[in-house]
């Protein structure tokens, strides 16, 4: 059996990459602020599930943030 693999070669620009990096950014904002007004509420059981279970969603977002800043830190030196 012969198979052929092709390659598929994609370019991303660097103005795509800005544009990924602001909505990154744009959401972690987004979910930081959301944590923050609902950790206020202390009765329902349902958002204290959802505050302790946002870190899933902060966690990778804080990480991309981190590696937008050192790229900005590395390029403007």
């Amino acid at each position: 059996m012969i198979s052929t693999v092709t390659t598929t070669t994609t370019t991303v620009t660097t103005t795509e990459v800005m544009a990924y990096s602001i909505i990154a950014v744009i959401a972690l904002i987004a979910l930081l602020a959301l944590k923050e007004v609902l950790s206020s509420e202390t009765e329902n059981t349902n958002l204290k599930s959802f505050v302790k279970g946002s870190n899933i969603a902060i966690v990778p977002l804080l990480l991309v943030f981190v590696a937008i800043v050192a790229y900005k830190v590395v390029t403007v030196i």
